[in-house]
């Protein structure tokens, strides 16, 4: 399919900045109050992830991806499982390890090409519901591991349809645009979730053991000093996954070159003023395979795409576009 450069995005005129449609769902968005039930999926390895489920008997199912630092909370997947609900589709979310709210209990955390446990929840799925439709959604990082993740599988996958937007797809690119301008905002906000993030797991593992897997976190030595993606992918990252530096995992784990593998219908939404990437992130229309749709937009920030006329009165545009995909997909 084409790289479709589409006005049917117009952002809110209050929220016309890309830093202010990144930042608004961020900051000052709660998301809606849904009824969930939350279900621990243990993992071939001994670990586990969370799952927040609505209502999950009949009909179509969709799997939904988190961002970085993110989790089932963030008030993007409320919005989007309330959304699909609306339209007669019940859906799960998955918080990447460590992210449901209690540490999990290796030093195993997650990154942007880490697709095991997806693929391993996508076989739980076919399992436990045969025959049933499924989908799946990802923002950001859940998108670029949700794209790697389709590429890997190819026709293996039998996804009614697919969605990830604002998605990172040259990691390298993006780690430079993050150290650059305002965008080392975002970047220290992240690093310092992160670092968190690892502080409180390794806490957890020298407490409860096992002692092999505290090790593992303690031999990464102090993250304080670390200022850039690039030194916390190297430090962090490839070294608990094995890549042969940060090099390596970025070239490895991007889900641009994974495009023309992908085989279920697929779309892709990006902003052209993302502040966590540049524009040369977004690829042409010849690596992509002919089930997927790029729609790129001129504004929307990253993960934000909110319109609306009327002042401090948000229409999350996301809301409407993808189950509008998924619901042709079901047609």
């Amino acid at each position: 399919m084409p790289v479709i450069y589409s006005n049917s995005f117009v952002p809110a005129w209050w929220l016309s900045n890309p830093h202010l449609q990144t930042l608004w769902p961020a900051l000052l968005r709660q998301g809606p109050n849904i009824e969930r039930n939350r279900e621990q999926l243990d993992t071939p390895d001994g670990d586990f992830v969370d799952l927040d489920w609505t209502d999950a008997e009949t009909g179509p199912l969709v799997l939904l991806l988190h961002g970085l630092s993110g989790s089932s909370r963030s008030s993007y997947i409320l919005g989007m499982q309330s959304a699909l609900r609306s339209c007669g589709m019940d859906s799960v979310a998955l918080n990447f390890r460590g992210c449901g709210g209690d540490p999990n209990r290796t030093a195993r955390c997650y990154h942007s090409g880490d697709t095991d446990d997806l693929n391993y929840l996508y076989s739980v799925l076919t399992a436990r519901f045969p025959g049933r439709p499924i989908a799946a959604v990802g923002f950001s990082l859940g998108g670029n591991v949700l794209l790697k993740w389709l590429g890997e599988q190819g026709s293996e996958v039998k996804l009614f349809g697919a969605a990830a937007v604002s998605v990172p797809m040259l990691l390298d690119r993006c780690a430079d645009r993050l150290d650059a301008g305002l965008s080392k905002i975002y970047r220290d906000r992240l690093l310092k979730e992160l670092k968190d993030y690892v502080r409180i797991k390794r806490e957890h593992l020298r407490e409860f053991g096992p002692v092999d897997e505290f090790r593992k976190l303690a031999n990464l030595g102090e993250l304080d000093p670390i200022r850039s993606f690039w030194e916390y992918d190297d430090r962090v990252v490839a070294t608990l996954y094995g890549f042969n530096g940060v090099h390596d995992y970025y070239r490895r784990c991007s889900a641009r070159p994974y495009l023309k593998q992908v085989r279920c219908p697929a779309l892709i939404v990006h902003a052209q003023d993302d502040p966590f990437m540049s524009p040369d992130v977004i690829p042409t229309a010849d690596e992509l395979s002919c089930t997927v749709l790029l729609e790129v937009c001129r504004a929307g920030g990253h993960v934000g795409f909110i319109a609306g006329s009327q002042l401090c009165q948000p229409c999350y545009w996301l809301e409407q576009r993808i189950p509008q995909f998924l619901s042709q997909q079901l047609e």
